[in-house]
């Protein structure tokens, strides 16, 4: 979401009351999260520009048959997601289905953006009508058990995320996401030795597997930074990997309490504008979370 118009006024102002006082939330935890590594923010491409300037003519177009237009408003959509214009994304996912209601890939991106609103019947719903027109789509497996994780349905959040791990067990962002649905069931601990014995298990290609490092205490988070700061080859991959190693990150924080952290590390695994990675997606609904669990805990005058 770019923008927090479905957040209540009170939220948005503990929000910034939050971020503003990290250093008081937990003393022990606290970090200078100004001093950490940026990059410059990912912006549109030209390429993206002429391609929607070309999709807008081929549209008007009278010989295109339902199922040309259904293909043309789903890729439309796909380029307006990536430049985080959501709503025209929703619209145009919306559109082609009208045209053609039996689109796996559809519903799997409609089914994210539920999730992102708070809307997880409908979410579950979404990713059952992928699963239905293509029982294989494993995006689809994934992201219902990340929608039912954070429908707080932590068992059948399991189920599928351990099912999604299985079938490829060198992913580390499977076992990262398994870990944290079996870290509310099951414990940390006990979370803590099934990623250990995943993290062993695999091949350790995957960049990815310095996060799960970092979730073992295997490396400090100085060492986590630099490491990706050495390793990325440019600006975009920079930005891909502080994107994502500031979001689970800032999860880990929120696990041990430190709401100031987090927030202030949900804030950084959005600055570099990687709308589509689902590190970017899920931390603004983490925010409104933390924002909803403050106005519980202390009253907004």
């Amino acid at each position: 979401m770019r923008n927090m118009r479905w957040l209540p006024l009170t939220i948005v102002s503990s929000l910034l009351l939050l971020s503003g006082c990290a250093t008081s939330t937990s003393k022990q935890n606290s970090q200078p999260w100004h001093y950490l590594p940026m990059a410059v923010p990912l912006q549109s491409t030209t390429q993206q520009e002429v391609q929607l300037a070309r999709i807008d003519q081929i549209l008007l177009r009278e010989d295109l048959t339902e199922q040309d237009r259904a293909q043309i408003y789903y890729e439309r959509g796909l380029i307006n997601d990536s430049l985080g214009l959501r709503d025209l994304a929703r619209l145009d996912f919306n559109r082609s289905l009208s045209f053609n209601p039996a689109q796996p890939d559809v519903f799997n991106i409609l089914g994210v953006y539920f999730t992102q609103s708070g809307m997880y019947d409908a979410a579950y719903e979404a990713f059952d009508s992928t699963l239905e027109l293509d029982e294989t789509h494993q995006y689809a497996e994934r992201n219902r058990g990340i929608a039912l994780y954070y429908g707080g349905r932590y068992d059948l959040a399991v189920r599928d995320l351990l099912k999604h791990y299985k079938d490829d067990g060198n992913d580390p962002y499977r076992a990262i996401w398994l870990y944290l649905a079996e870290q509310q069931k099951s414990g940390t601990e006990t979370a803590t030795q099934a990623l250990r014995a995943h993290y062993q298990a695999s091949d350790k290609k995957d960049w990815g597997w310095l996060i799960t490092r970092l979730y073992l205490n295997d490396i400090s988070e100085e060492a986590f930074f630099r490491e990706i700061m050495r390793s990325s080859a440019d600006n975009a991959q920079l930005a891909q990997r502080l994107c994502e190693g500031y979001f689970y990150l800032a999860k880990r924080y929120q696990s041990q309490g430190d709401l100031g952290s987090a927030v202030a590390l949900y804030k950084l695994a959005m600055a570099g504008n990687v709308y589509e990675f689902v590190e970017h997606r899920y931390s603004m609904l983490e925010l409104s979370l933390i924002a909803q669990q403050l106005n519980r805990v202390v009253p907004v005058s």
